[in-house]
């Protein structure tokens, strides 16, 4: 990969990964970190990446450096069990986001990955296995439960429209 080609990816591809992972982290300043350390190694590594596989690798660096940064923080901190589901109320609510973002944060983290980069980046199932590095059996089934969760909650009383 030659300089000109990284800055046209960087052109490209920015953007659609800091929307993927800030939609997985919900916290704009570890997603920045995030992706500015994709980058960086995708720099870093530029002899022996394809241009034409660019995208994927960039995708596939991003989602590794996020889930160690979730890691990560899991040992550092103590998280508050479900402070989440506490917050939230038994009214019916009428923001149709607020809601999806809340069904998607209950899933985890590997089901929301994948229906983030399926449903709402498009990538085909033998993409997201080579970017989460599972198989694509593996891919079809998470993907599969991971709907069926978000149809459940969804269509919960409290949760319709």
């Amino acid at each position: 990969m030659t300089e000109k080609e990284y800055n046209e990816c960087v052109n490209l591809y920015a953007d659609n990964v800091y929307r993927f992972i800030l939609k997985n982290l919900r916290h704009e300043d570890n997603a920045k970190d995030v992706v500015q350390a994709a980058f960086e190694k995708m720099w870093m590594n530029r002899e022996k990446v394809e241009n034409e596989r660019s995208k994927s690798y960039l995708f596939t660096v991003a989602y590794h450096q996020m889930i160690d940064l979730i890691r990560k923080n899991k040992r550092e901190t103590i998280q508050e069990d479900f402070s989440f589901s506490k917050a939230t109320t038994r009214e019916p609510q009428h923001n149709v986001k607020k809601i999806l973002n809340e069904a998607l944060y209950r899933l985890s983290e590997t089901q929301r990955s994948l229906v983030l980069l399926k449903d709402y980046e498009g990538y085909s199932y033998e993409e997201i296995a080579v970017i989460t590095s599972l198989s694509i059996s593996q891919v079809k089934v998470y993907l599969h439960r991971a709907r069926i969760q978000l149809k459940n909650y969804l269509v919960k009383p409290e949760n319709v429209i």
